[in-house]
């Protein structure tokens, strides 16, 4: 198709994700964005035009764009065995990265169930912790705790689970038993704001009130990210996640750690809870497995959890007929190799200060409240008063950050995202080789888009 065939189709067509399709219809609807090549850290539109990919696509794209060695891993793969399912039968490439993702994760995180992407893997950790429970005599645990404004996908169970509510309610009723727990935004944190420490021991024992107030022997799971996503890149704050592990042990629940986004060296280790010195039940992931070439998730259990169903006719009844589908792992062992070669996650270690530090800038521009993240994932918090952290109103966040901001940072030709799950924010999450280059003209673009909205308010 040529270009007015493309914007013909996408508009009629082509139902997007998240998409206010509204805004593209009509004669004089704005033309949907076609990215049609990448390279490097930067993408491609139909017209020529060049952006810096400072989301990594959806923190998905590890090692930036137009890598062959993962095309090609793929298509060999494809020649050789195209599919079989993960169904009492096996393939190499599934065994091999099971082996392999297993010798990497924490503890005794040994058993890999593979799934299509993040939301399946999120979906399977609630199901295994009810099967688990179940199998070894305590049929009652089944509750799940989260936290506020934190997201863990869009299937029935998995959006049961987030805590946004605006995100769930038009598909209501959805799955009983989960119930929310303060996040560690600690730039609006409502106690202890100004000790770090203490504020993370009081956000880590709410959990154990939430336990409580729902009884012990009902509550199967814990459900966190290392850095909650939605609302803009909350880190935990010191000791946080070592209490919150006291508490699950104390009250027999598991530790799931939601890694889609943080796994596979978003934070500059393969996984974020070895980054914060914590050890889960459970780990989800996904995005970066692949860097984004294949589709692919996984749910990481410990020993522990699949002893039950070792044991005679038992069986965890479910799957998906594209998890660990034998392409997928083929990328995904070339992926992680690649990893080791070019000493990915020494570049992300090594270069996040730089990236920190040039983020910080911006926090000499009045609109620019709070800059917060680790390793290259970033979170840029917007206000209308820096001095009493005032945010926007709805109509001023819908002017200023999906009107102007989120437009005018693309037309400066950098891809990122503007977000108000929470308060506005717009975060950035670049591909894992990037380096002060693209660090500085993230701070210019961002300088001169927030410069602008700022006298606006």
């Amino acid at each position: 198709m040529d270009a007015a065939e493309l914007q013909h189709a996408a508009k009629n067509n082509l139902w997007m994700h998240f998409t206010r399709h509204g805004s593209y219809g009509g004669p004089h609807g704005a033309d949907v964005p076609v990215i049609v090549r990448g390279e490097g850290a930067y993408i491609f539109d139909d017209k020529g035009k060049r952006y810096l990919d400072a989301l990594a696509g959806l923190f998905v794209s590890q090692l930036g764009h137009g890598r062959t060695e993962l095309a090609e891993a793929g298509a060999a793969q494809a020649r050789e065995l195209a599919f079989m399912p993960l169904w009492s039968y096996a393939h190499p490439s599934a065994i091999e990265l099971a082996h392999k993702v297993a010798q990497a994760a924490p503890g005794d995180l040994n058993r890999v169930f593979f799934t299509s992407g993040g939301g399946e893997a999120v979906e399977t950790a609630w199901k295994l912790a009810k099967n688990y429970f179940k199998l070894t005599g305590k049929p009652m645990k089944h509750k799940v705790i989260s936290r506020a404004i934190a997201y863990h996908g869009t299937t029935q169970g998995a959006l049961s689970i987030t805590g946004l509510p605006l995100l769930k309610q038009q598909f209501e009723p959805l799955v009983p038993s989960t119930f929310r727990v303060p996040n560690t935004n600690i730039y609006r944190a409502p106690i202890h704001g100004d000790d770090p420490e203490a504020f993370g021991r009081w956000a880590a024992d709410q959990i154990a009130v939430a336990i409580e107030n729902e009884g012990p022997d009902t509550v199967a799971a814990v459900f966190l990210e290392p850095v909650q996503n939605a609302g803009g890149c909350f880190p935990p704050p010191p000791g946080y996640f070592q209490r919150v592990r006291e508490i699950c042990d104390e009250y027999d629940v598991l530790l799931v750690s939601d890694e889609v986004i943080c796994a596979f060296g978003r934070l500059g280790y393969l996984f974020g809870a070895e980054r914060y010195g914590y050890q889960p039940d459970m780990i989800t992931c996904a995005k970066g497995i692949t860097s984004g070439y294949a589709p692919l998730g996984a749910m990481i259990a410990s020993d522990r959890l699949m002893e039950p169903f070792l044991q005679g006719g038992e069986m965890f009844a479910h799957g998906y007929t594209f998890g660990g589908h034998p392409v997928s792992t083929a990328v995904a062992l070339r992926n992680l190799q690649l990893f080791e070669e070019e000493k990915v996650l020494e570049n992300v270690r090594d270069n996040e200060g730089a990236f920190r530090a040039t983020l910080e800038r911006l926090k000499d521009l009045p609109i620019v409240g709070d800059v917060r993240g680790d390793g290259y994932f970033y979170g840029i918090e917007l206000v209308k008063d820096k001095h009493t952290k005032e945010t926007f109103t709805d109509e001023e966040c819908e002017r200023l950050l999906f009107g102007f901001v989120s437009k005018q940072l693309f037309a400066e030709g950098l891809y990122c995202r503007a977000d108000d799950r929470g308060d506005p924010v717009v975060q950035l999450a670049p591909p894992l080789i990037c380096d002060q280059t693209h660090f500085d003209e993230i701070e210019q673009i961002m300088r001169n888009v927030l410069e602008k909205a700022g006298q606006m308010l």
